[in-house]
């Protein structure tokens, strides 16, 4: 009879991993809405179409901040860039937010077994709690972190390890800002194959790892990042042969914005650290063309490198329980205003593509032009899982849009940037509704606005005037600058240090031996008891440690108790 039991309880188990959707969670760097199914008639970019195919595409996703850590920290966690106090590339967010149960931590809590593949929170900011296992890059390592002491890395090694130029150049002059040299030119025709450069390894894995994830009794959370086409635009080349670099759009104007401050824009400093561009602003029209040329080519490599992932899915019966989730972190300018990559406020850059494939979905293949944001991916995957979805997080659930893409907007999308204005330092707040963008440049921790931008995106697209000295918009901006944060939102955390940590030389280890008292107080530090959600973040299985929680809760009031736990274990 226990044997019959057993049996039943394990079927049952089985049964409700099944009914559990997976989800592929793609992330792409500095890709913008330069795509088939966004309506680029240029691009050869068939696998990400597939996946419009099956899903919706949102044409007004912004990202929180237009660049990488801030934009990732964002999507990762669900909560926007003054939460977190993460506006640049230096600051990890459990600096400020220790406790935060993250997107991939929160369906790790709930029985998922979720894995990292390549960049997905910005390098040297891993996030140990998120994973079930070591975070793995295609250079040979994969990266932990102590579950207590988020800044105690550990690194193991592994014998898949590429390099993106052909050539690689050591030793140059040490940039400006004091970090090391490229090591090689912004743009290289490789002679590699595919699985040779670091995205196609990234693919590879990504397919081993789906047919190890088939027989797994619970469900998956895959999130595979790829790096391309982020600089220095290095692909094979037969993805450069894909295109007449005479074909790809140039942009209408290399000037800011009439009307628009100076300190809206920059001065190309990431492209400009690439020996070999040119020093001058605008970068010269030949030169520029190559770029573009390298920039749609590595967009073309990326997709086939997507699209091998697909295949496996499809391959190992997967696709039709798998939730597809495709977002690049934020847009990027190609000229546009005389600016290249990232980091500003502007629609260019702010906007990202953003696809979510929900299988069964009787709306697949239409298109939302309701703005949306990265702090509503979170939500939205919570909600049609059927996990609870957190409070305090930034965004809202779009399962609306998803089941009709023609609902209406319901909300603005924010997005900021912090520039150095000459009254002071300010935070550029840019409120897009479904019409316009506004930017409201206030100063930091203040209340003082020094600049304000206006953009009518329906009949200037390209916004080359800023419309917020008409009379005639007064009333659009005061119903806009109402979306703005407290003042003080964004003020650095007193006594916070920034800066990331030091990886150790070897990996750290725990004792079986350990007394659970001592284990206690070092996974839970401070807690006198906790929730599932708690405990289940710092446990490596879910489903058993699911089982572990209600036998140690003897009382059954829900909670685990310190006590329950030490009593519990022995």
């Amino acid at each position: 009879m226990k044997t019959l039991l057993t049996a039943f309880l394990l079927s049952l188990t089985s049964l409700e991993a099944a009914t559990k959707p997976n989800i592929l969670f793609i992330a792409v760097d500095d890709l913008r809405p330069d795509l088939g199914c966004y309506g680029n008639t240029i691009i050869k970019t068939p696998n990400i179409d597939r996946i419009a195919a099956r899903g919706i595409v949102f044409n007004k996703a912004y990202c929180q901040q237009a660049v990488c850590s801030p934009s990732r920290t964002a999507i990762l966690t669900g909560l926007r860039p003054d939460v977190t106090k993460v506006w640049d590339l230096e600051t990890h967010f459990r600096v400020a937010q220790p406790d935060c149960i993250t997107l991939p931590q929160h369906f790790k809590a709930n029985g998922y077994h979720c894995a990292a593949l390549s960049k997905l929170y910005h390098a040297g900011f891993e996030d140990g709690r998120s994973w079930n296992e070591p975070h793995w890059y295609p250079k040979g390592r994969a990266v932990d972190t102590d579950p207590v002491d988020w800044t105690k890395q550990i690194v193991t090694r592994h014998d898949v390890n590429t390099e993106e130029y052909s050539e690689p150049q050591e030793g140059g002059e040490p940039r400006k800002n004091g970090k090391s040299a490229k090591k090689g030119p912004a743009y290289e025709v490789s002679p590699k194959e595919d699985d040779q450069l670091p995205d196609g390894a990234t693919a590879a894995e990504a397919v081993k790892r789906l047919a190890a994830l088939k027989s797994k009794s619970e469900p998956f959370f895959l999130a595979v990042g790829f790096l391309k086409p982020h600089l220095p635009f290095v692909a094979p080349k037969k993805y450069w042969d894909l295109y007449d670099p005479n074909t790809i759009p140039v942009p209408t104007t290399d000037k800011l914005p009439a009307g628009s401050p100076e300190f809206a824009g920059h001065n190309n400093s990431e492209l400009h650290a690439y020996p070999g561009v040119p020093k001058e602003n605008p970068i010269p029209a030949d030169f520029a063309k190559t770029l573009r040329h390298g920039y749609y080519a590595c967009i073309s490599y990326t997709d086939a490198q997507i699209g091998k992932v697909l295949d496996a899915l499809d391959k190992e019966g997967l696709a039709d329980n798998t939730i597809i989730v495709l977002w690049g972190d934020h847009g990027w300018q190609l000229g546009e205003h005389g600016l290249w990559h990232k980091h500003t406020n502007f629609e260019i850059a702010a906007r990202a593509p953003l696809l979510i494939s929900v299988p069964g979905t009787k709306t697949a293949g239409q298109k939302c032009e309701a703005p949306v944001e990265f702090v509503d991916v979170y939500p939205t995957l919570a909600d049609v899982c059927g996990l609870p979805i957190p409070s305090g997080l930034g965004g809202s659930s779009l399962k609306t849009f998803i089941e009709d893409p023609t609902a209406p907007a319901t909300d603005v999308a924010i997005s900021q940037y912090p520039r150095s204005a000459p009254e002071g330092p300010v935070m550029g707040y840019s409120i897009r509704n479904e019409r316009y963008r506004a930017t409201f440049w206030r100063e930091r921790n203040g209340s003082k606005i020094v600049a304000t931008e206006l953009y009518d995106e329906q009949a200037d697209s390209t916004e080359t005037i800023s419309l917020a000295d008409k009379p005639e918009h007064k009333e659009l901006l005061e119903t806009l600058i109402k979306h703005l944060p407290p003042v003080g939102s964004d003020l650095n955390p007193a006594g916070k240090p920034k800066g990331k940590s030091k990886s150790p030389t070897k990996p750290a280890t725990t004792s079986t031996d350990e007394p659970r008292d001592v284990r206690y107080d070092r996974l839970y530090p401070g807690k006198a008891k906790l929730t599932l959600d708690e405990y289940l973040a710092r446990q490596s299985n879910g489903d058993e440690a699911k089982e572990r929680f209600t036998k140690f809760d003897k009382d059954k009031d829900g909670f685990l108790s310190r006590e329950e736990f030490i009593k519990g274990g022995k």
